[in-house]
């Protein structure tokens, strides 16, 4: 056992050592700073999976020498590092071989950990195998959570599906509460805290607060789970987060009791550091849900935040509305520049804070509508506010109040806001979803532009938040699928009731939150008239039937479906929908779902744009072949299989109208369809986040109508084929963190359209083909301090080229939201 335990320790040392290096050398070695800053982003993640080898050598009879191994490959990764410190910034002949030698050992160290560490854990004893599978689960999610082959790279690694969210810019009247709060919590005996207030009070912001005190990390260190519950909680999916949380493998349970009873035996196998649950947003009828996460393990705490009171639990902190004071501190934050100056008289001000009543929902939203309005929009307001009643008697009369926020906003972006509510709650609402329905509702432009411009509105007036999962997150180049928006349930609710302001057969947009199996009863009464809206979404958990009545909704343009199942049978009423442009369909179940009904596609004759995401379409290519008038796909976290394989050569023909295809995150897209190299009318080609993606074929030069082709984050991928060259209408290449690339095709000269070029994380590239000289449209290209140099030897020849250097910048504090 002492022998173990010194190779452990060794081993501890040599890790230390190597990351220590690397971040020593990175600032000074500025030439490979952008990959020696990747390089430390992964050591520091992988650093857990160190710990829990030393921990199994203290319970295991492990013999050193089987640790040595690991030591000699970190000692020549370390000595690798420091030779590359000593490269003078004038030498590129050795820079090019050591950036090699860096990417490499990235690669060769994530091997080493993927497949040598696990046979070393494969054969640990049977005794201890819930915790070998634990650091196995852990492995996994290193290689999956750093771009080589998961579908949420980058991020989730950081901070977890139950990782505690940032809290906002600006917080006023939260510390006494905080302290409060914290207080109570950590009271001896008690277990559960209710945080209450109605909705918008503040009650999810003060929980993140206190998940990021120094003296709650101190206390619980990184046993802190946040899960966000919502109307319709999900037992198993809560619990399956809190497994992949801690990096364990992801159950199937059987049931809701299999699922409680493996939660108590992975809390009692966390050890005896202290525990902490927030159950955030938890509604009225939820009591069980609680009370089946009360476990009696030591120094274990749940906070629960809820609008409502649960009596049955002793301890209970109410959170108070603002004072006067803060109050007027929060709406002037919202309502005036910095300065806080305004032509509007302090009167006038104070009538409208006072109307809010300290409801800091209500001052951020009144104040944001009313920044910048003349002062007859304030005393219309105030007027308004004045023939109604008060706005606090209960969430309903506040849903009132808000609207009248929503009078200053121009027709089209009030629209838009409404359209948000079509969303389930508590979920990330895709950009390019939302520019979808909008181009084909609103006619708003193919570039997006507009449509992020109304949003951009919405979050300055903090009816919408606007999140991104990279900071560099790139609006200029068009490419969104990074853009998320998220709202408060509050102001969902809002849209939804604003929405429903008319009678059924009337309603613009229709909304239905299906639960378990029932229908609204105005589905069944309305079965002999038809339903004009425009938009309809449906959402529905994983206890529906998919027993549909059969509506009529003739002038459907946009349907939504929301769903939370492994099987699901499209609604039998969209065989009518003649008007139908835009379908969208998004799981939000653990696994991907199967579609049993595709072939019900064919008869959505002007049906322009689909978009799937995280479902299984092994069937889709038969049945999208007869959309004559299909404009552009999107596939997102799909299972693809065979989808688009053995497609007939008449494509072109069977699709003449389809001139976009966005393939992002399908980890079984190994090679790109050839079939699809048919389309030769194909304007927007974009693939990112396929880490699987591995080879592309000659027949690619056979899309000659390209205008834009993205390869993004593609990490795999080691060339272009040469046959790109023929792409003559291509202005924009985008093969950004493509970190295989070794080598870029001798045609690229040929691009005689290219405009823009990214080539950001293309670390693997040594040198340039000659060719590049003639491209001479070429305006932008962006890379990073790696490959810069690259493009110096041409710059002679290329008069107009801007170079842009990007910063390695890792987002770590956007907490993406996984199906679960």
């Amino acid at each position: 056992m002492a022998g173990a335990f010194v190779g452990g320790a060794a081993l501890g040392a040599a890790f230390g050592e190597l990351l220590k290096a690397v971040l020593d050398v990175k600032d000074r070695a500025v030439k490979f700073k952008s990959i020696l800053s990747d390089l430390a982003f992964k050591l520091e993640a992988i650093e857990p999976v160190f710990q829990e080898i030393e921990k199994l050598d203290r319970v295991l009879d492990r013999p050193v020498e089987e640790t040595n191994s690991f030591i000699h490959r970190l000692k020549d990764a370390k000595e690798l590092v420091l030779k590359c410190s000593k490269i003078k910034w004038w030498n590129y002949c050795k820079k090019p071989y050591y950036a090699k030698k860096l990417i490499d050992l990235e690669n060769s160290l994530l091997k080493f950990f993927q497949i040598e560490v696990q046979a070393l854990l494969s054969r640990d004893s049977r005794k201890i195998l819930v915790v070998v599978n634990d650091i196995d689960e852990k492995l996994d999610r290193i290689g999956s959570n750093l771009g080589y082959g998961g579908q949420n790279s980058d991020l989730s690694i950081c901070v977890g599906p139950c990782g505690v969210p940032g809290v906002p810019d600006f917080i006023i009247g939260m510390d006494a509460p905080l302290k409060e709060l914290k207080m109570q919590l950590l009271k001896d005996g008690v277990s559960v805290v209710v945080l209450s207030a109605p909705g918008g009070c503040g009650k999810t912001t003060l929980a993140k607060m206190l998940c990021h005190d120094d003296e709650i990390i101190g206390s619980f260190r990184d046993n802190i789970f946040f899960v966000t519950v919502s109307e319709t909680p999900n037992l198993k999916v809560i619990i399956q987060k809190v497994f992949q949380h801690k990096g364990y493998m992801v159950p199937e349970f059987q049931n809701d009791d299999d699922a409680i009873n493996q939660l108590e035996s992975l809390l009692k196998q966390i050890g005896t550091d202290p525990v902490l649950l927030v159950l955030d947003d938890v509604w009225s009828g939820s009591e069980s849900l609680i009370q089946n996460f009360m476990f009696k393990v030591p120094k274990y705490k749940i906070l629960v935040t809820s609008r409502f009171v649960f009596p049955r639990f002793d301890s209970t902190y109410k959170l108070e509305l603002l004072n006067d004071k803060d109050a007027m501190a929060l709406f002037r934050n919202s309502a005036f520049l910095q300065d806080g100056s305004s032509s509007v008289p302090d009167d006038l001000v104070n009538e409208i804070v006072k109307g809010c009543r300290g409801f800091p929902l209500a001052l951020k939203v009144v104040g944001g509508s009313l920044r910048g309005q003349p002062e007859v929009v304030w005393r219309r307001t105030m007027k308004q506010w004045s023939e109604g009643q008060s706005i606090f008697d209960s969430n309903s009369e506040l849903l009132k109040r808000l609207q009248t926020s929503l009078d200053a906003l121009d027709e089209k972006i009030k629209e838009c806001y409404l359209d948000l509510g079509s969303f389930p709650e508590d979920q990330r609402i895709p950009v390019t979803a939302l520019m979808d329905l909008w181009v084909e509702l609103y006619n708003l432009d193919e570039d997006g532009m507009h449509a992020l411009a109304n949003l951009h509105e919405l979050s300055t007036r903090n009816l919408a938040n606007l999140v991104f999962a990279s900071k560099d997150a790139s609006e200029v180049d068009g490419y969104y699928n990074e853009h998320f928006v998220m709202q408060h349930d509050l102001l969902r609710e809002l849209a939804i009731h604003r929405s429903n302001d008319k009678p059924i057969e009337l309603r613009r947009r229709l909304i239905m939150d299906i639960r378990g199996n029932e229908l609204p009863k105005w589905s069944s009464e309305q079965l002999q008239q038809p339903i004009h809206a425009r938009l309809l979404s449906v959402s529905t958990d994983e206890t529906f039937s998919s027993s549909w009545y059969n509506m009529q909704l003739p002038e459907v343009e946009v349907l939504i479906l929301n769903f939370r199942a492994r099987n699901y049978i499209l609604p039998k009423f969209m065989e009518k929908m003649d008007q139908l442009k835009v379908l969208i369909i998004t799981n939000y179940d653990f696994c991907p779902a199967e579609i049993s009904n595709f072939p019900l596609l064919h008869s959505l004759s002007s049906i322009k744009r689909i978009r799937l995401e995280h479902v299984s379409i092994s069937s889709l290519g038969i049945s999208i072949l007869e959309l004559r008038n299909l404009h552009k796909i999107s596939l997102v976290m799909c299972e693809i299989g065979e989808a688009f394989r053995n497609f007939p050569t008449q494509i072109p023909d069977m699709l003449p109208n389809l001139v976009e295809i966005d393939l992002d995150c399908c980890n079984d897209l190994v090679e790109f369809p050839v079939g699809l190299c048919e389309i030769v009318h194909l304007k927007k080609l974009s693939i990112t986040n396929c880490h699987e993606l591995d080879a592309l074929p000659e027949e690619l030069g056979k899309l000659a109508s390209l205008e834009v082709l993205r390869f993004r984050k593609c990490t795999k991928l080691p060339e272009l084929p040469e046959s790109i060259g023929s792409l003559h209408k291509l202005s924009y290449l985008d093969i950004s963190d493509c970190i295989s690339m070794s080598k870029m095709p001798i045609q690229m000269g040929e691009l005689c359209g290219l405009k823009r070029l990214n080539m950001r994380g293309c670390w693997g590239l040594s040198e340039l083909p000659t060719s590049v000289k003639d491209l001479g449209q070429l305006k932008d290209v962006i890379c990073d301090d790696e490959t810069t140099h690259l493009w110096e030897p041409y710059k002679i020849h290329l008069s107009n080229l801007k170079i842009k250097v990007l910063k390695q910048d890792i987002n770590l504090n956007w907490l993406p939201n996984l199906y679960l």
